[in-house]
């Protein structure tokens, strides 16, 4: 049954073959009919001059509006080259003769040009693939192929099963048979029709009959070896190789499928043979060589899915052998993958990508096209970016493979892994169109040299010559210094070329590139100092610090002098002198220390800002706002500046003083500079944190006073937070005034948010918290000179006050809320004082209460209403009047259900007549203000004349 199954199979396969060759003659002859058509209408259009195809089509769509006018020669000219370009640019035609321009330019007639027969493609619609192409034209043809691989398998099972040939004769006969189908392949390549290969690209019998052919040479050769043991496994490899090169370069004439067998016979063919000795050498440069022919052949046809296969093949086998081989040798690896990029950058894509800059127009809205969003688009979606981006993540996993702790080479490849990253960051700058690769050096290099530096000193590996008893250190400290170091420059070098190169075309790839000459440096040298360095002095951190960041100024100041917009100029320059802020900051935390370190950050943030005089490049004030979030930073992690143990107890006068007081200046001063510079943001944020260090200096320094230079998080006092609070109401009227004087929304809307959080903490600290009715804390032994003084006198002054001075300069319900506020702690001072007087010192809610004590609250509240009202009326303010109104009816409710409980006797009547004295006295006076209300005269209206119109009487 397997024999008659096979001779089908082979029936069906030959009918396909002719029933292809029908299709083909009959093709021919239709072709041939409509190239004499063809020929018919070129006569009749010889004495018209003629056109291009497409020019014609578009002035049969153009109106006519008006009779032809006489056009000048150069004007037709030109028109008729641009025509012919985008003619040749939609159709792949070839250009016409100078000739033949002149002649068109003086009107004479020109013999027209065929159209080729994608043009007829382009202008007649492709009717619908019918049922009977597909089964006749395409499954056949898959089918045929497959039918014949199967019958070149049954015949050799049976001539095994019935004996009746001996394995060397099966094999002969199973080689011819494979080039027997690689011969009829090329025989019916030779014999069919263009038209045909266009239109059945998917099931083209050729290459079907040349794939069946080397698969099953490729069968062939591995039998010889590993079943049969014909050849040994040099030969075996051999043979193996030039098939699946031959495969890979008969794809050049049956197309990219044949190209992806031959590539994967490459692949596979280290696999199937065996040795006893292998070679990496031999390994990869057989991959080498294969992956090259692959490359080449993928350039003359343009394909982009072999190579990017390609690159993950080899990919994988390089991972394959640095996981299996112990310990794997890091030369041949790091050149294969060397051949990789440099294959990417010289033969695919390499120079034919083309400069995608020059198809755009010269201007787009106004702004320059290199600047535009298509340019952007262009950059980050480049063409053929898939190979790219496969060599990349190729480059990349092998170089992090080899530094790997899980890895095991016969020495710390450090300098592999630098070169690995150098050379796929040159392509990056080197190419337009390598734009991943560039991203993925600096990830690269970033996540390697972390590895790199967080392991030296640490990683160790056992030595081959004596396993098991030397363990040799894997790398030094100062391996991984230098190695930091080294590709840093690479970095900023291969960033300065990117600029030369790309700024005036690519303004986009330039600005990338800057960000990355800008962040790995910065990255590296700090993980370098980190990791391997000496945090208290480290020379040769310091020296290449401050040296890289000169060079990356050097490259800002001449990037203006490029041939470029200044547009876009201003990102890439932004990004460069934002990474020269990081490598003085590493440079001067590697050379100083404590205190002088936090000094000399701000100094060189207003070293920056001083240098808006001679250059006005929009990044230097900005680097003022960096180095104050640096000293920020360093103030959070050590808040002392210079050590708790180092600090001393002397208020004021001390490191702090220095620390956060000298940064604070700089910040004033900064902004002072800064008053005019045309970016509004980066004023009101050096505004903003001029503030903020003003505030932080001041409450840094009290709380250092009030706890005996003791810096902790212990809670603070009532005193300590009471000066808090003035600080806070102090600083709210100053923000207010440098408003009035300098209109900001920094000063505006930060003196509402400084004013609005002291208020929370007088509800939070001041009532609740910190009340020493609550807490228990002692008042003094001065009475009025004591803690409810600076607790809650002085604050409610402080409030009224600041409620006085931003009437009419802040919102009413903001004003409204600060008196509300200061009423509120002349209330707490008055109610504690009245207790102080009875209690003495410590007034302590578990003392209870005394009768008179009780007494003399009712007596406070009134007067203390009866002084609100009197304020109120004086500065006609409501909201003090409303208070007033507010604190008799507390008073009032006291005096019904407290005093009417606990006081007893002259002081239960005394209390109810003095309440009823000052309700009536506070009735008269409300009367007497109506009264006088109610008889003041109206305002006169005053007429108003109204201009009458034109025309109109008044």
């Amino acid at each position: 049954m397997i024999e008659v199954i096979a001779f089908v199979a082979f029936g069906i396969a030959l009918a396909a073959l002719l029933n292809g060759r029908k299709t083909a003659e009959r093709l021919e002859a239709e072709i041939a009919a409509l190239k004499e058509e063809l020929k018919r209408i070129e006569d009749l259009q010889r004495a018209i001059p003629t056109v291009d195809i497409l020019a014609e089509a578009v002035e049969q769509t153009e109106p006519v509006k008006s009779l032809p006018q006489p056009v000048e020669p150069a004007i037709v000219e030109r028109k008729r080259l641009s025509e012919i370009r985008k003619g040749d640019a939609i159709f792949g035609g070839p250009p016409p003769s100078q000739d033949a321009v002149e002649k068109a330019s003086r009107g004479e007639p020109v013999a027209a040009r065929s159209a080729p027969a994608s043009v007829i493609d382009a202008v007649a619609p492709r009717p619908k693939e019918s049922l009977e192409s597909r089964l006749g034209a395409r499954w056949a043809v898959w089918v045929g192929g497959i039918a014949l691989a199967l019958g070149g398998i049954f015949m050799v099972k049976y001539s095994i099963d019935a004996g009746l040939l001996s394995p060397a004769v099966r094999l002969f006969m199973a080689a011819v048979f494979g080039l027997v189908l690689m011969g009829i392949g090329e025989f019916v390549r030779r014999r069919s029709v263009p038209l045909v290969a266009d239109t059945f690209q998917n099931a083209m019998i050729p290459g079907i009959l040349t794939a069946a052919g080397a698969v099953t040479l490729f069968g062939v050769c591995y039998a010889a070896h590993g079943i049969y043991g014909f050849i040994d496994p040099v030969t075996a490899f051999a043979l193996l190789a030039l098939v699946s090169l031959a495969t890979v370069g008969l794809s050049l004439l049956h197309g990219q499928a044949l190209a992806g067998l031959g590539l994967l016979a490459s692949l596979v063919t280290p696999a199937l043979v065996s040795t006893e000795s292998p070679s990496p050498w031999s390994l990869f440069g057989f991959l080498a060589i294969a992956w090259g022919a692959t490359l080449l052949a993928a350039r003359i046809r343009r394909w982009t899915v072999v190579p990017s296969l390609a690159n993950i093949g080899l990919c994988l086998w390089t991972l394959a052998y640095v996981a299996s081989a112990k310990p794997f040798e890091t030369l041949p690896v790091t050149l294969v993958m060397l051949v990789v990029i440099a294959g990417v950058g010289f033969v695919w894509p390499g120079p034919t990508a083309g400069d995608a800059a020059a198809d755009l127009p010269e201007a787009v809205d106004g702004r320059p096209a290199a600047l535009s969003r298509a340019s952007w688009d262009r950059v980050i979606a480049p063409p053929l970016g898939a190979i790219t981006v496969t060599a990349g993540i190729s480059a990349l996993l092998t170089a992090l493979a080899m530094i790997s702790p899980l890895a095991t080479a016969s020495g710390y490849p450090v300098a592999e892994f630098c070169v690995i990253v150098a050379a796929l960051a040159g392509l990056g700058a080197w190419r337009s169109y390598a734009l991943y690769p560039a991203v993925l050096a600096a990830f690269t290099a970033i996540v390697g040299l972390w590895s790199i530096t967080a392991s030296s000193g640490l990683l160790t590996f056992i030595d081959p010559a004596f396993p098991g008893t030397i363990a040799t250190l894997a790398v030094s400290g100062r391996t991984a210094m230098l190695a930091s170091m080294v590709l840093s420059s690479v970095f900023i070098a291969l960033g300065a070329l990117a600029s030369h190169l790309h700024l005036k075309d690519r303004p986009p790839l330039a600005t990338l590139w800057a960000a990355i000459t800008a962040i790995v440096p910065f990255a590296l040298a700090g993980m370098s100092l980190l990791m391997t360095g000496n945090l208290t002095f480290d020379l040769p951190h310091g020296l290449f610090a401050l040296a890289t960041g000169l060079v990356l100024l050097g490259l800002a100041e001449w990037l203006p002098r490029r041939d470029a917009p200044q547009e876009a100029v201003h990102l890439p320059q932004a990004f460069l002198v934002a990474g020269s802020l990081g490598l003085f900051v590493i440079a001067l935390h590697a050379l100083t220390d404590g205190l002088a370190t936090t000094i000399l950050i701000a100094f060189l943030g207003a070293v920056y800002v001083a240098a808006t005089r001679l250059r006005a490049w929009p990044a230097l004030p900005w680097m003022m706002v960096g180095a104050a979030v640096v000293v920020l930073a360093r103030i959070a992690w050590e808040p002392t500046i210079v050590g708790a143990q180092n600090l001393g107890t002397t208020p004021v006068f001390n490191a702090l003083l220095a620390g956060y007081g000298i940064p604070a200046l700089l910040l004033v001063l900064a902004a002072f500079e800064l008053r005019h510079w045309p970016g509004e943001r980066v004023r009101n944020l050096l505004q903003a944190l001029a503030s903020l260090f003003a505030l932080l200096t001041v409450a840094i320094l009290v709380r250092h006073a009030m706890n005996d230079g003791v810096l902790d998080s212990s809670v603070p006092t009532l005193g300590e937070q009471s000066i808090y609070t003035l600080l806070a109401i102090g600083a709210s009227g100053i923000l207010m005034t440098l408003d009035r004087r300098s209109p900001s929304p920094v000063f505006r809307y930060g003196s509402m948010v400084v004013g609005v959080l002291s208020m929370l903490s007088i509800l939070a600290a001041h009532l609740l918290g910190l009340n020493p009715y609550f807490s228990g804390e002692l008042l003094g032994s001065m009475p009025f000179f004591d803690l409810l003084l600076i607790g809650y006198l002085l604050p409610g002054l402080g409030y009224a006050g600041l409620a006085w001075y931003a009437r009419g300069k802040r919102p009413m319900p903001y004003v409204t809320a600060l008196a509300v506020t200061g009423a509120i702690l002349a209330f707490s001072w008055a109610t504690l004082s009245v207790r102080r007087f009875w209690q003495g010192e410590s007034i302590a809610d578990w003392k209870g209460f005394l009768q008179g004590e009780t007494y003399t609250y009712s007596v406070v509240w009134l007067l203390l209403g009866v002084l609100l009202l009197a304020l109120g009326s004086r500065f006609n303010a409501k909201s003090i009047r409303i208070a007033s109104a507010v604190l008799v009816f507390v008073a009032v409710l006291k005096v019904f259900l407290i005093d009417m409980a606990n006081l007893e006797g002259f002081l239960r009547a005394l209390s109810f007549i003095g309440l009823g004295g000052v309700l009536i006295g506070i009735g008269l006076f409300y009367q007497k203000i109506l009264s006088g209300e109610a008889r003041l005269p109206a305002e006169p209206q005053t007429p108003v004349d109204i201009e009458a119109e034109p025309g109109q009487t008044a």
